[in-house]
């Protein structure tokens, strides 16, 4: 057998999935916004109760899980949501707004302190990342062209 037949006996082709009709891919869950949003405010809620980060290191191994598990169709929207630059420019611009509300507040000469403080900062980050995300998926909707199929039809 010659080197180029062993080469091609070995070459392997990998089938490409068939492209989605545009109401086959549906909008991420309501899950997915409250698991991300609680991701937002991490910070606040360990400074409120520090054992919660056992807490919210289990809510991340199940958002993982539960995300391979069962977002099936919809990880061609989560992809494409992860791979444009919108999406790193909302995790930049959540982390600069926490940032520079602490800056804000040092400047004042006051900083979030107390029960009151991280939670109210733990809902409006919670607010916030779960805003920036979902306009996030409204606009990668418009951006691939599609119309978000709903979960399930509504009868009359």
């Amino acid at each position: 057998m010659a080197i180029g037949q062993l080469s091609n006996a070995f070459t392997f082709k990998r089938s490409r999935p068939e492209p989605l009709a545009p109401g086959e891919i549906k909008p991420l869950s309501p899950w997915f916004f409250a698991f991300e949003g609680v991701m937002g405010a991490a910070f606040d809620i360990v400074k409120l109760h520090p054992d919660a980060w056992m807490a919210l290191v289990a809510l991340g191994a199940v958002n993982i899980a539960v995300g391979f598990t069962m977002l099936g169709r919809r990880r061609k929207l989560l992809r494409a949501m992860l791979k444009n630059g919108r999406s790193r420019k909302i995790l930049v611009g959540l982390i600069a707004l926490r940032v520079g509300v602490h800056a804000g507040l040092g400047a004042l000469g006051t900083q979030v302190e107390g029960t009151a403080g991280h939670l109210a900062m733990a809902v409006a980050m919670t607010a916030v990342t779960v805003a920036l995300l979902w306009y996030d998926q409204r606009v990668t909707f418009r951006a691939l062209g599609l119309v978000p199929a709903t979960a399930e039809p509504q009868q009359a």
